[in-house]
């Protein structure tokens, strides 16, 4: 499935942002949405993620309760509301989705087999 995703910009240090993916000429349904982010010189590192059936979501620890993840039923979309950002969330965002993910592999980037095209998202002090 092909992946859109958006909502990337540049704030301040306390600022937020929405980041929106959704799947062109598909449906989530089934899938484990993923938010992954990469920051220069990092690996790649798992943000939150989504099982679109039953809603249930998973973060990493550095952005619970500043970051959510959710979904839009109607519109087929997935986003990752971020609050009170700092400079150390500035990173490529990625969106990813796949049927197979399970509850052991969430959070590895190998565990998806679609991915979005990224989208920058630069906090500044």
């Amino acid at each position: 499935v092909q992946l859109q995703a958006s909502g990337g910009g540049s704030v301040q240090a306390g600022g937020s942002l929405r980041l929106s993916c959704a799947p062109s000429g598909h449906t989530f349904r089934g899938y484990v949405v993923g938010w992954f982010r990469q920051a220069p010189g990092k690996e790649r590192e798992f943000v939150a993620g989504l099982r679109w059936n039953s809603g249930l979501t998973s973060y990493e620890d550095s952005v619970k309760g500043r970051f959510t993840i959710s979904k839009d039923n109607d519109k087929n979309t997935v986003y990752l509301q971020m609050n009170s950002l700092k400079p150390e969330d500035t990173a490529v965002y990625y969106c990813a989705a796949d049927r197979g993910v399970i509850l052991s592999n969430l959070r590895s980037s190998r565990a998806y087999d679609s991915w979005g095209q990224g989208t920058q998202v630069t906090v500044s002090s």
